[in-house]
């Protein structure tokens, strides 16, 4: 890229965060109510997403390879078990993540 193809994409991207970071406090203002669709959506969407990211993390394990998804549950029911017990979202990711980096190099080599 030039110079010039470079200092656009820049600020478009400056552009664009800006806009993303400005935009719902000029769309929505503190002294009129949220609308109710937008409540609804802060009420539904992350659990949504939420369900994306565990589809789309598993979605390539298979029953039938060596390790039968085995590394994969294990990991699951930590980050659950941590996010019940100590409700610390990023020790619950911290941990789960280690028990699975551990499992998939340690005892289930590919």
């Amino acid at each position: 890229m030039t110079l010039t193809q470079q200092l656009i994409t820049i600020a478009l991207v400056v552009l664009g965060t800006v806009l993303t970071r400005f935009l719902p406090f000029l769309l929505f203002p503190s002294e009129k109510p949220t609308p109710p669709v937008v409540q609804y959506l802060g009420r539904v969407l992350p659990g949504a997403v939420f369900s994306l990211l565990v589809v789309y993390c598993l979605r390539n394990v298979s029953l039938t390879s060596s390790s039968h998804g085995i590394p994969e549950a294990v990991a699951i029911a930590v980050v659950a078990a941590l996010q019940l017990w100590k409700r610390q979202t990023w020790l619950s990711i911290v941990a789960g993540t280690v028990v699975y980096m551990a499992l998939v190099q340690l005892v289930f080599p590919a």
